[in-house]
């Protein structure tokens, strides 16, 4: 089975060294150092106490890699529409595309069912680009959950989980979704089926969406802004918002608002991804993680002031430092 992780940094390296282990034909797209290290010395996981090192085909150039079974993207989402156009020699006629990233995806709508069938969102993909080059028939929802950290070039540490939900946009168990499912459980992954993919893609934007720009705003770790009143107020406040709008589009959430901050809460001094990238001068994704819950709230009529409030000062925040271009 070919498998190209497009965007092999920390969760792409991870997953590209147990898929390898597993048996199978792994190809990552990277660049810069890190590509240089993996060209030279392979890739090194750090996992569980040991460290393993994986010899995987590695370039910046997908044409190379040609036509796959299966295209993990694991870049971030701002970074995907100006790839588009290089993924396009990895699509064979049946490839499937992994989108394992956080936030709403651009195929949300795709297979939904209801009166926003087939509706493109604008927040994360401006213009409908992505629904054209990579046809939302393609794609196989992933929410990821392990946590890992590129240490230095070629070189990815694990610190812990191990889950990756899959889901097709209709809720089917095709045998193409069996199968990568079945390879991920090979390679010691929790790879679960999921007929209701977006019912989990909501649970993890659910925190992603407040905490995220709350921290980038603040400074705030998980911890700190959970264990302030104010600045869980404003995080509850946006949860509950997002449910709503949410809920309005059928999602069922399987667990309450401050069960789900407590849960933020017990991981502890951790900073978000958000933080972390505004820190580094990196692109955030106010996008996908809160401006298209903005777009989703007016679409379905309900009403996210939080929301709105925060967008435009972290969109603010963000723009000043370089870190956004809308």
């Amino acid at each position: 089975m070919k498998v190209c992780i497009f965007g092999a940094g920390a969760i792409g390296g991870y997953l590209g060294v147990l898929l390898a282990e597993a048996g199978a034909d792994v190809t990552l797209i990277a660049r810069g150092p890190h590509l240089a290290a993996m060209r030279s010395d392979g890739l090194t996981l750090e996992i569980e106490g040991e460290t393993r090192r994986a010899r995987v085909a590695a370039t910046d150039d997908p044409a190379e890699a040609g036509p796959q079974d299966y295209v993990v993207v694991t870049l971030k989402a701002p970074s995907l529409p100006q790839v588009a156009d290089s993924l396009q020699p990895l699509l064979g006629a049946e490839t499937a595309v992994v989108t394992a990233q956080n936030g709403i995806p651009w195929w949300y709508f795709h297979r939904h069912g209801g009166p926003h069938e087939g509706r493109r969102l604008e927040r994360v993909d401006p213009g409908g680009r992505l629904w054209r080059l990579i046809p939302p028939e393609r794609c196989i929802g992933c929410v990821v959950y392990p946590a890992t950290e590129l240490v230095e070039p070629g070189r990815v540490r694990h610190t812990y989980g191990n889950r990756f939900m899959l889901g097709e946009p209709d809720g089917s168990r095709s045998e193409r979704v069996s199968a990568l499912s079945k390879l991920m459980g090979a390679a010691g992954l929790k790879a679960p089926v999921r007929p209701r993919i977006r019912d989990d893609i909501w649970l993890k934007l659910w925190g992603n969406l407040s905490f995220n720009p709350v921290s980038a705003l603040t400074g705030g770790t998980l911890e700190q802004i959970a264990g302030e009143p104010a600045t869980r107020a404003v995080v509850r406040a946006m949860m509950v918002e997002g449910q709503a709008v949410a809920e309005t589009l059928g999602v069922r959430f399987s667990l309450d608002v401050d069960r789900r901050i407590e849960g933020a809460a017990e991981v502890g001094a951790h900073k978000t991804s958000m933080l972390q990238d505004l820190e580094r001068g990196r692109s955030l994704e106010i996008d996908a993680l809160v401006g298209v819950v903005s777009e989703l709230g007016r679409l379905v009529g309900v009403e996210t002031p939080t929301i709105d409030c925060v967008l435009a000062l972290v969109e603010q925040r963000a723009r000043l430092a370089g870190c956004y271009l809308p």
